[in-house]
């Protein structure tokens, strides 16, 4: 039996700690790998204008995916429903308030054009 699979009195805390630092180690390497992903696909400038804007895109919905499963513990199966429905909800307004402002902003350059 390991020090990993020892069970103290307060009814496993040992393991579950190594768990959750393990979960904020991986979810902090991933952070740090998606970022340098992201400012490389700048700042390389091999990349075509569109193919750095979507990578970009890209490691921005895989960076909140992994600070919602990481680093808050969030979790498609096994959640409550109400958190999930909260969820939906946030992700609905910031989808409403993204399209909405890249809309006004298209229209205003078309405008100006």
């Amino acid at each position: 039996m390991s020090h990993m699979d020892k069970i103290d009195e307060s009814g496993g805390q040992m393991e579950s700690r190594a768990d959750e630092r393990s979960s904020y180690l991986r979810g902090g390497i991933a952070s740090v790998v998606l970022t340098v992903i992201a400012v490389l696909a700048v700042v390389s400038d091999v990349l075509p204008d569109w193919a750095a804007w979507t990578t970009i895109a890209v490691a921005g919905i895989l960076q909140a995916v992994a600070q919602l499963h990481w680093f808050l513990h969030i979790r498609l199966h096994g959640q409550a429903w109400e958190d999930l429905q909260l969820i939906f909800f946030t992700i609905l307004i910031l989808v409403l308030m993204v399209g909405g402002t890249i809309w006004v902003m298209g229209d205003l350059t078309a405008r100006m054009m």
